[in-house]
């Protein structure tokens, strides 16, 4: 009876460790193939009647996801005016960041937004007040929309319609360390009237689907 009883515990040590061998391999393969990052949420502040939303590092969308020393990181984020009058972004400034650059439209019209972004290829950013638009490149943060920093606001479409939603972009230029994902980068937004906030950026989550293999070095030492 007691040998029957040694034999049956026998077998379940057997029968767990195989479990967790299994388990083990396959966690592993799991990290050696990953398809999709976890979202990450940006950060929030308020300086004043604007809101500071979804800030963040835009995802560089593939598998090194860091920004290397030495590289410009764009910003992805949207200030909301809540009040009744016109506010300017006047400058962006991180302590790990030897400056940042702005370019498109600098005025957060008030009971509107300005969305600011990397322009996609072929978009133009509009110059405030004149109707017109300058193509920009999203490799060219340094363009002469740059310098539209005392333009009048955008004026109101035809009757009943809200004013034009302002675009720019912001850069940080000349990172001073590696940013990885996970890393949080302060970040100094100060407008004209409303003062300045520092926020926490993260890394924005992919974009798009990721298919990430492990080196084939790894693999080869894998289960």
């Amino acid at each position: 009876m007691r040998l029957q009883k040694r034999r049956v515990f026998g077998a379940s040590v057997v029968a767990v460790g195989a479990a967790l061998a299994l388990a083990g391999c396959g966690a592993g393969q799991i990290a050696q193939t990953s398809t999709m990052l976890p979202a990450v949420n940006g950060a929030l502040g308020q300086a004043g009647k604007l809101a500071v939303r979804d800030a963040a590092l835009v995802s560089r969308n593939d598998c090194e996801q860091a920004y290397a020393s030495g590289s410009s990181a764009p910003l992805t984020l949207v200030i909301a005016n809540d009040g009744a009058a016109d506010d300017d972004l006047v400058s962006v400034s991180s302590p790990n960041a030897a400056n940042a650059t702005i370019a498109g439209q600098k005025t957060v019209v008030a009971g509107s937004k300005l969305l600011v972004g990397p322009a996609t290829e072929g978009e133009s950013l509009v110059q405030p007040g004149t109707g017109s638009a300058t193509p920009t490149s999203p490799t060219s943060p340094t363009s002469p929309a740059a310098q539209a920093s005392g333009s009048p606001s955008p004026t109101a479409g035809p009757t009943g319609q809200p004013p034009r939603i302002g675009h720019a972009e912001v850069v940080l230029q000349n990172l001073k360390s590696v940013v990885w994902p996970g890393q949080l980068v302060p970040v100094t937004f100060t407008f004209r009237n409303s003062g300045s906030v520092t926020l926490q950026l993260p890394i924005q989550a992919p974009t798009v689907q990721l298919n990430c293999q492990a080196p084939a070095s790894q693999e080869a030492g894998g289960h």
